[in-house]
């Protein structure tokens, strides 16, 4: 199991599962990243926090802590 907090800048990943519960969940399903989508990583700030992303065509800024519920492959 990786995390998408591990994901390194220039690597192109697809989400397997999102593991977060309730509000938090549903927001990061909003923002689009559901189960199957393919995520660029753009960067990742010096201290790891946040993580740029570019997924269905717009790029996209998530926290660490939101990052690490995001499963991977």
């Amino acid at each position: 199991m990786k995390l998408l907090k591990d994901c390194k800048p220039s690597e192109t990943v697809v989400v397997k599962k999102i593991t977060g519960a309730g509000a938090t969940k549903r927001r990061i399903m909003d923002m689009g990243i559901t189960k199957g989508v393919e995520i660029h990583i753009r960067k990742v700030a010096p201290l790891g926090d946040p993580i740029e992303l570019n997924i269905r065509g717009y790029e996209l800024s998530v926290r660490k802590q939101d990052a690490q519920m995001i499963e991977v492959e």
